[in-house]
């Protein structure tokens, strides 16, 4: 079946070659970061928070266009809920101390993920922020929240079997754009780069289809602890990919 022409990724125009303009953060290391200090996990996930402020200031300050962040998985809830409930008051004290100042920095956020399951109260919060911040026109922050990639796949499929069933859409006119479009990152371009952090060498289900082409880049620190240098030697590692979507090499921007 012969691709959509409307989903053919032309990367974003950069001025600065090393720039991508979409990357994509497994922000892991948090417990491993805390306990390596002998303090508790939750330590951990303040200072994950404050690695999070600085990776939006150097995606400002280096004119990177989009940043989604893996924030919790559908698979957390695994976690104990104490912990649970410490990431979910970490989000709402994190909100009300940054949302004004993301706003000022002209910020989009938007969330990305299942709201199914979610407290009332934390649903009314992510619809705030998006909300506030739905004409900015800087950075746009994703948050993936709630999220997996294989539910993400599998929700998008339950709706266009349902426009199917429906009559709407013929299984013929099925195509990778519809699939696309019935994603939670419809209308947001497919990451560049993927950073993990702690030394793990995995995706984790995260982004799996928008991945697909997405330059990996695993580095040792853990999340807490990265930082400009951190981030400036994942933009010269990116700088020397050779990015062919499948064909020959390109010129690169």
């Amino acid at each position: 079946m012969p691709s959509d022409p409307a989903i053919v990724r032309q990367p974003e125009p950069q001025l600065d070659p090393r720039i991508p303009a979409h990357v994509g953060v497994i922000m892991d290391g948090n417990g491993r970061w805390a306990q390596a200090r002998g303090k508790p996990r939750t330590e951990g996930h303040i200072e994950g928070v404050n690695a999070l402020r600085r990776m939006v200031e150097l995606c400002i300050r280096y004119g990177v266009a989009h940043l989604t962040v893996f924030s919790f998985s559908s698979e957390n809830w695994t976690r104990p809920k104490d912990e649970i409930n410490f990431i979910f008051s970490l989000l709402r004290r994190f909100v009300a101390s940054d949302l004004q100042k993301l706003i000022a920095h002209n910020v989009r956020v938007r969330i990305i993920g299942s709201r199914q399951g979610l407290e009332d109260s934390l649903r009314r919060l992510i619809d705030d922020v998006e909300a506030k911040t739905a004409h900015n026109t800087g950075l746009n922050l994703h948050v993936a929240f709630n999220y997996g990639g294989k539910a993400e796949i599998t929700e998008a499929v339950r709706h266009i079997a349902g426009e199917v069933a429906a009559g709407r859409l013929r299984p013929a006119d099925i195509t990778e754009g519809t699939i696309e479009r019935a994603l939670y990152t419809c209308g947001i371009p497919d990451p560049d780069v993927i950073i993990r952090t702690s030394g793990e060498q995995r995706v984790s289900n995260f982004l799996l289809w928008q991945g697909a082409y997405s330059e990996l880049v695993f580095v040792d620190e853990n999340w807490p602890d990265f930082d400009e240098e951190t981030f400036l030697r994942v933009l010269d590692e990116y700088a020397l990919r050779e990015r062919r979507f499948g064909g020959v090499e390109v010129a690169r921007r």
